[in-house]
């Protein structure tokens, strides 16, 4: 063979090693992150939610579950693309302060009371008020997330309105954790907790544990969504992100959202554009 023809040769073959790279190269999917709550990962609206819009638009979702506040705080570091997360004054602040272009609702449920079946307290009712302060009077056990979560900054609110936020009874414990083990504490320990209807729902560990109080408007439960600020953190993925947005309030993400139910039970209700 002469110089030429192996010349020849071998750029064949360097071509056909390029090719043969190019091709196994792994192709993966575009994905964005999502800063979200523990009550939307916990309670499995996230694992029915993501394949559907990863069948429409072709993006994968890194859901990242946490606390609202933590959320906001992971978002505002620019660690974050998406917010999913449920304190609409915490989010009000967080798009007037810049952090977010603009916040959409997008479903909502609601809180419960649980806490053992025999009521020790005699909590039972609708009044999460009232429920409180027999709790604090009865210096009974509760179980309190103490991680600045959407569901602690509610749980805080309904102690201010039953006048006693700094005074809730030898029995409150922070936990600072997610809204799972904070049940699985409440219920290893015979203690009351303030949760998300859809964490409890899809909680498995009841033991001897039920609902107590439901019912008060005061519960609603407000989910709301956002595109973190480009312009405050230009590497933020906006466009793909704005994606997840649009499709979550549309007809299809709106319809994705209500046929979610365990034991035949709907979990969240969507309202967006309500």
């Amino acid at each position: 063979m002469n110089f030429k023809s192996f010349s020849r040769q071998a750029l064949i073959y360097k071509g056909l090693a390029a090719i043969v790279f190019v091709v196994s190269a792994p192709v993966s999917a575009q994905s964005i992150t999502m800063a979200s709550t523990t009550s939307t990962e916990q309670s499995g609206l996230f694992g029915h939610l993501m394949p559907e819009f990863k069948k429409a638009s072709g993006l994968d979702v890194k859901v990242v579950a946490l606390g609202t506040g933590q959320a906001l705080d992971m978002a505002r570091r620019g660690d974050a693309d998406v917010l999913f997360v449920h304190d609409q004054v915490a989010e009000a602040k967080f798009v007037a302060d810049g952090w977010g272009v603009q916040r959409y609702p997008v479903m909502y449920n609601d809180f419960i009371l649980v806490g053992p079946k025999s009521d020790p307290a005699g909590t039972r009712g609708k009044d999460i008020v009232a429920a409180l302060q027999k709790l604090a009077a009865a210096n009974g056990s509760f179980v309190s997330r103490g991680d600045k979560s959407g569901t602690h900054a509610a749980e805080l609110r309904y102690w201010k309105l039953a006048g006693a936020d700094a005074a809730k009874g030898s029995g409150y414990k922070e936990c600072g954790c997610g809204m799972g083990p904070a049940l699985n504490i409440a219920a290893s320990s015979g203690a009351y907790a303030l949760a998300d209807r859809g964490t409890w729902l899809n909680f498995k560990n009841r033991a001897d544990m039920a609902v107590l109080v439901e019912g008060d408007t005061r519960l609603f439960n407000q989910y709301g969504v956002m595109v973190v600020n480009p312009a405050k953190h230009p590497h933020v993925k906006a466009q793909d992100a704005q994606k997840f947005v649009d499709w979550v309030v549309s007809p299809a993400g709106q319809q994705a959202i209500a046929a979610y139910k365990i034991g035949g039970e709907q979990l969240f209700f969507p309202n967006a554009g309500k």
